[in-house]
């Protein structure tokens, strides 16, 4: 009967420490689990926010040069008529006004993906997507430098390959 009872409080004292190391396990390993858990969270999140960040860009630079096709149809018309001297004045002030117009939002462009690429590189999670997005802002000064010397239409086609290279930024965020 002894034994009965020294083996039973054995086993209740082993049993006993066992089950409280069992609840510590799962409490340590529970918060493991978050932490590693929000580690993809954070990677899926950053890459979102910059899938985001490459498509405004793309908006925003499409709107661009739909707009930019008229205008600078309409600069080439008022440069030819300042080149018969049929220009008034005040036409030639507002197709001034046009061409700088053109050119500082060429220039909001060109800082703006010297931005993006910048936080592409720093971010670890972008930082596959760099390679990709390299670049862009090089062909935003090549825009920049075109219509810097008046070739707005060149400009134009210089954005529109920046724009098919922010595309294909985008195709591969989704993989």
């Amino acid at each position: 009967m002894f034994k009965r009872i020294a083996t039973a409080s054995l086993v209740a004292i082993l049993i006993v420490p066992a089950a409280t190391l069992g609840q510590t396990r799962r409490r340590s390993s529970g918060s493991r689990t978050s932490a590693t858990a929000s580690a993809p969270a954070r990677a899926s999140q950053a890459r979102t926010a910059g899938a985001q960040r490459v498509a405004d860009q793309i908006k925003l630079m499409t709107r661009f040069v739909y707009l930019l096709g008229g205008v600078t149809s309409g600069i080439a018309a008022v440069d030819e008529a300042a080149k018969r001297n049929e220009a008034t004045p005040e036409l030639l002030q507002k197709n001034q006004q046009n061409k700088t117009t053109v050119k500082t939002s060429i220039q909001g462009f060109r800082e703006g993906l010297d931005k993006l690429e910048v936080d592409f590189r720093n971010q670890p999670e972008l930082q596959p997507f760099y390679i990709k997005l390299a670049g862009s802002a090089a062909g935003a000064a090549t825009a920049e430098e075109q219509a810097a010397s008046n070739q707005f239409d060149a400009a134009g086609r210089s954005l529109l390959n920046v724009i098919s290279r922010l595309a294909d930024v985008l195709v591969i965020m989704r993989q």
